[in-house]
């Protein structure tokens, strides 16, 4: 394994664990209505997740089926609230299987040579698999680590 690929396994562990982390906290059984911000509570933050989780899934397998990929398109705010809108009406069970099946069509792809800048969102720049799969990391935990506030729970 290369130097590279080293460092993309390491990104796609980390990305894993932030993942299982926040499924585990859905799989807990909770009231998931709270809120967490002004207008989405801990349900629809799982809706937001998935949703991104599965366009990076599709960008980056499009991109390794050699098919030209379509990112989201529009305002970030705008796309964040389709995001919950598209999302409210399946069930938090629903939402950790879809969220579990994009991960794994993210690690089916991601290391495929061809696979190099995916598409985030129109109007924004491409982003490398390295930085990607940061970025989502980092999104996940801090949206996890606002739930947990919350609920007070670690």
């Amino acid at each position: 394994m290369t130097d590279k690929e080293e460092y993309i396994k390491t990104k796609v562990e980390i990305l894993r664990n932030e993942l299982k982390k926040f499924i585990i906290f859905f799989e807990q059984g909770l009231d998931y209505d709270k809120m967490v911000y002004e207008y989405w509570n801990a349900k629809d933050v799982l809706g937001h997740i998935t949703f991104w989780h599965e366009s990076f899934a599709r960008n980056i397998s499009d991109l390794g089926k050699n098919i030209k990929p379509s990112p989201l398109k529009g305002k970030l705010s705008e796309v964040n609230k389709q995001s919950v809108e598209t999302t409210k009406n399946e069930s938090v069970e629903n939402l950790i299987k879809r969220l579990k099946e994009a991960q794994n069509t993210i690690e089916e792809y991601v290391f495929l040579d061809k696979v190099n800048l995916i598409p985030y969102k129109k109007g924004s720049r491409d982003y490398s698999k390295l930085e990607h799969l940061e970025v989502v990391s980092n999104h996940i935990h801090k949206h996890l680590k606002d739930i947990s506030k919350k609920y007070s729970t670690t």
